[in-house]
């Protein structure tokens, strides 16, 4: 015969209601499902996008002793490699942003502390992403000094 004291559940450590975790289909509850979703698609996505990326620089050509400046701005002047690399650095960002995200809501339990972590996530996310970005799209492989001349140790594309 069991007792009241051994089928007491004890009371929550906090009494904060998410509202994912409620039946509510509200705003929340399709964000989360959607985040959710996204993580799905875009891990499958990016385990295609990462091991195409490493296949064609470790795999083809002289492998990782041919991966060098010239090689990267080789593969940048085809705008499919811009594409396939900006979609990989977009994708990896905020899948792991999403994924942080997560842990925050799930670990942080005072409402200002996830607040602010969700913030340093956002910002952190926001300017890598910017600056990668920008990094490829203005990428300039073919730099040349203030009299026109060609710079040493510019590709050889440079040069015809």
């Amino acid at each position: 015969m069991s007792t009241a004291a051994e089928t007491t559940i004890a009371a929550p450590r906090s009494t904060r209601v998410d509202a994912k975790y409620t039946r509510d289909k509200g705003k929340k509850g399709n964000f989360e499902m959607f985040a959710w979703l996204f993580m799905r698609v875009s891990g499958v996505i990016l385990v295609v996008l990462v091991f195409g990326h490493l296949f064609s620089n470790l795999m083809l050509g002289e492998g990782i002793h041919g991966v060098d400046f010239g090689f990267v701005a080789g593969k940048w002047a085809d705008p499919i490699w811009m594409f396939w690399d900006l979609v990989m650095l977009w994708l990896a960002m905020l899948h792991g942003a999403n994924g942080v995200r997560t842990i925050i809501n799930d670990y942080a339990q005072r409402d200002g502390v996830r607040f602010w972590l969700s913030m340093i996530l956002y910002v952190a996310t926001a300017a890598i992403i910017i600056l990668g970005t920008l990094v490829i799209f203005t990428f300039e492989p073919c730099m040349v000094d203030a009299t026109g001349q060609l710079l040493s140790g510019t590709p050889a594309f440079c040069a015809g």
